[in-house]
């Protein structure tokens, strides 16, 4: 296995950190609050338009009664007093009567009627039994001008119907908007401390006046980050220790050694004596990178031209060179040619010949034809003290890739990991090499660890 693509404090940061917040703030936050609304409005709405036109109706047909009523009474009055022919629309037993009404009136009671045709306008019934045992009744159909009305109210309680749900849907917009704005910053601030900003504070990010819940998000992740802060700062510190004071006495060893007669045991002590004080010399190298106070040595070189002379002064066997595109670039080349050297060694480690070594534009691709990357280390990313093998003896310690990203990040450059798998292949197949890719940038970090502002054209 092979060692990490990015430092173990921004690693841990980033995977403890962004995951959980870019998810939730991908479900569209400002959009569920205002559809939420909008559906609650249409409802209340609906409601409230079927409330008032039914009970606009009930009171309008109660009316259309009781007139009915009074005109039977006073029909009635006249009709018992002088007789002869009744006004247009009343009768005596008329034969439509309907029967639950008739029943009503042949118990001795005047009453009123309503009968609803459907689709069609409703009928208003009004009838009263007479002395001699008749019954008198007047049959009417629901006004013009009521229909009118009610024509007009359920036109107005559509036109309110949607007001309201065009109104909660705006005040979702303005809600949710809010809300999704600050958890945007919320979730930028804790990329930004992932990738290392340290000082970056997500409360001060999302500002605001209102506290709310987002705050108390905030709040939280900042105190996480302080506390990973600090222990990742201690766990540095000790190894920084613990190797400091390894340096010496493994240095008196390696000179010891080296006094030894030679001979096959004094080859094996020098060899453990030497891989010894690499291993010091690495974990220095590697605390001084968590540190993040690494900063680049800038030169412009030609890349292609400088990867080549590089592999050829170390006379790399099976290693190949192809410069695709040549291109000049603003970098460190101690820290480039240690990043190379370290993808070159754990391909050599890890894998089988030939090792290929591409340079195109500011891209430097290694290929090796080896078994692949573990996929926890692509997927996770590889860490510290994790090599490929089970038995690290003679395998390295895995701080090769931990290293090589490490100066890659001082570099503002991308260090990433695949694998090569036949076109086509299915998600087991087994991978045919390894490809690590490292992407210089086109404006490379100044002395204070920060970039360079772009002179935009038109600008003085």
């Amino acid at each position: 296995m092979r060692g990490p693509a990015e430092t173990a404090g921004t690693a841990r940061l980033r995977h403890l950190l962004p995951r959980r917040l870019r998810r939730s703030l991908r479900s569209g936050v400002r959009w569920k609050i205002s559809v939420a609304i909008a559906l609650v409005g249409a409802l209340v709405a609906i409601a409230l338009s079927l409330v008032v036109h039914n009970a606009a109706r009930v009171s309008m047909l109660d009316n259309a009664r009781d007139v009915q009523d009074e005109r039977i009474q006073f029909v009635q009055r006249q009709y018992e007093a002088r007789g002869g022919n009744l006004p247009i629309g009343f009768k005596v037993n008329d034969p439509t009567l309907p029967a639950e009404l008739r029943a009503r009136v042949l118990d001795g009671r005047r009453a009123t009627f309503v009968s609803e045709p459907s689709g069609g306008v409703p009928d208003i019934w009004a009838a009263v039994p007479l002395p001699n045992g008749d019954i008198l009744s007047v049959h009417t159909r629901f006004t013009d001008r009521s229909a009118t009305v009610m024509k007009d109210l359920d036109q107005a309680l559509i036109i309110g119907s949607i007001a309201v749900v065009f109104g909660g849907s705006a005040l979702g917009v303005l809600i949710g908007g809010q809300l999704s704005r600050r958890l945007r910053k919320a979730a930028a601030a804790a990329r930004e401390v992932a990738q290392g900003k340290t000082d970056v504070r997500v409360r001060d990010a999302i500002g605001g006046v209102v506290r709310d819940e987002t705050d108390d998000l905030a709040q939280a992740v900042d105190a996480m980050a302080d506390a990973l802060k600090q222990r990742l700062e201690a766990e540095r510190r000790v190894t920084a220790d613990i190797a400091h004071e390894l340096r010496t006495p493994v240095t008196g060893l390696l000179t010891a050694a080296e006094l030894l007669p030679p001979g096959r045991p004094s080859e094996l002590v020098k060899d453990r004596a030497q891989a010894m004080r690499t291993l010091v010399e690495d974990v220095l190298e590697v605390a001084r990178l968590d540190s993040a106070a690494e900063r680049a040595e800038l030169q412009d070189i030609m890349l292609g031209e400088f990867v080549e002379r590089r592999i050829a002064a170390k006379a790399s066997e099976g290693v190949t060179v192809q410069v695709i595109h040549e291109s000049e670039v603003t970098t460190d080349p101690r820290r480039l040619e240690r990043i190379l050297f370290n993808l070159l060694a754990n391909a050599a480690k890890h894998a089988r010949p030939p090792i290929e070594v591409s340079v195109e534009g500011r891209v430097i691709r290694v290929r090796d034809h080896g078994p692949g990357f573990p996929e926890d280390l692509l997927e996770e990313g590889p860490s510290r003290f994790r090599t490929g093998a089970a038995d690290r003896a003679g395998h390295g310690h895995g701080l090769g890739l931990t290293i090589a990203a490490g100066q890659a990040q001082v570099l503002g450059a991308r260090l990433t990991f695949r694998n090569v798998r036949p076109p086509g292949a299915e998600p087991g197949t087994p991978a045919e090499g390894a490809v690590a890719v490292l992407w210089l940038p086109e404006h490379a970090p100044t002395n204070t660890g920060s970039f360079p502002m772009v002179r935009l054209p038109g600008l003085k």
